[in-house]
């Protein structure tokens, strides 16, 4: 029998070849997974008391808990996304929902959306002030109604035409959020209003999650109060598709925090979601671009991002994030300065 002669660089280059596909095969896909922010800003531990953080660290793993048990026994992520949500909307730590803080007029105005990966369906609305749980109604706009985004009474009016839990304003006020408007307002004597926003926004409450489900589906919803002090109505990022939350199965889903207004202009969700499918970009590198745009613009916030394959990002450029994640059959990470 003739001997066969193999070339030294043929050898190593096809053990090169099974050495990688090997260990890309051992990569593990979760079966399911989600991710939450509870907004960005100026989060340092030498401001938090032992018992403030505790508080925090514990609502944020009670809801993660909340998407677990329903990821896990098969439900989807669109439900997982809007029970999260919804409990965190409950919480008066977090700037959406009982903790909404207050606009220029004493009042809270509420925005949210949702958007399902699996179909690009999508739910918005802005400005609403009677709505427990704003994130509820935005899953009526996007299940029950041919459009996309209702806005104020608007909102409320299809909200009654739904059935939805409707509550007295009353109920949204906290003495911590009235306490800082009434810092703002003091302020707003001696300072001009482009100040005073950026003053206020030191720390964004918004609240966010995406969700990976067992059937492959991404989703991902934002929920705010928006801005203490803010006027004319103003409305910022959590309720724009594609700027504070996009959900698209080819790539990922997204849900930011920050200065709403520069999220808008770079369209940051979808930014993320576009460099991953056109460039190619790894879920860590196009989420970490996205916030490099942001910050080259002076303004400040974070993300949370979630890739068709379970993989986590959660960039930010401020002092620290309220942020958590938990995968299939793994216990749950929670974060909050920069670490």
């Amino acid at each position: 029998m003739q001997k066969l002669h193999l070339n030294p660089m043929l050898i190593v280059l096809i053990t090169l070849f099974f050495g990688c596909t090997s260990t890309s095969s051992t990569q593990h896909k979760p079966d399911f997974a989600l991710v939450i922010h509870g907004g960005a800003g100026t989060i340092l531990k030498k401001n938090m008391s032992d018992e403030k953080e505790k508080a925090y660290r514990d609502a944020l793993e009670n809801a993660l808990h909340t998407g677990n048990e329903i990821l896990a026994s098969g439900g989807s992520s669109v439900d997982a996304v809007v029970a999260v949500i919804t409990q965190m909307e409950d919480s008066p730590l977090f700037n959406a929902g009982k903790g909404a803080v207050f606009t220029h007029e004493g009042k809270n105005e509420l925005d949210a959306s949702l958007m399902n990966g699996a179909d690009l369906n999508v739910g918005a609305v802005a400005g609403v002030t009677q709505i427990k749980n704003p994130i509820q109604l935005a899953r009526l706009v996007m299940e029950n109604s041919p459009h996309v985004l209702f806005a104020r009474e608007g909102a409320e009016a299809f909200a009654k035409e739904q059935g939805i839990e409707m509550t007295d304003p009353k109920y949204f006020y906290t003495e911590r959020r009235w306490e800082s408007l009434q810092k703002a307002l003091e302020k707003e004597k001696s300072q001009n209003d482009a100040a005073i926003i950026q003053m206020e926004n030191a720390k964004f409450g918004t609240v966010g999650c995406v969700a990976l489900d067992k059937n492959g589906n991404l989703a991902a919803g934002t929920s705010t109060g928006g801005m203490t002090n803010k006027r004319f109505g103003r409305v910022g990022d959590s309720p724009i598709i594609g700027a504070g939350t996009y959900a698209n199965n080819k790539t990922c889903a997204v849900s930011a925090t920050g200065h709403g207004e520069f999220f808008i202009r770079n369209m940051v969700a979808y930014d993320i979601a576009a460099m991953m499918e056109y460039k190619r970009l790894a879920v860590k590198d196009a989420a970490q671009m996205a916030i490099d745009k942001v910050g080259s613009m002076q303004a400040t916030g974070g993300v949370i991002v979630l890739d068709k394959n379970g993989t986590i990002a959660m960039p930010f450029n401020t002092e620290g994030m309220y942020r958590g994640y938990i995968k299939a059959g793994e216990e749950p990470v929670i974060k909050i300065y920069k670490d």
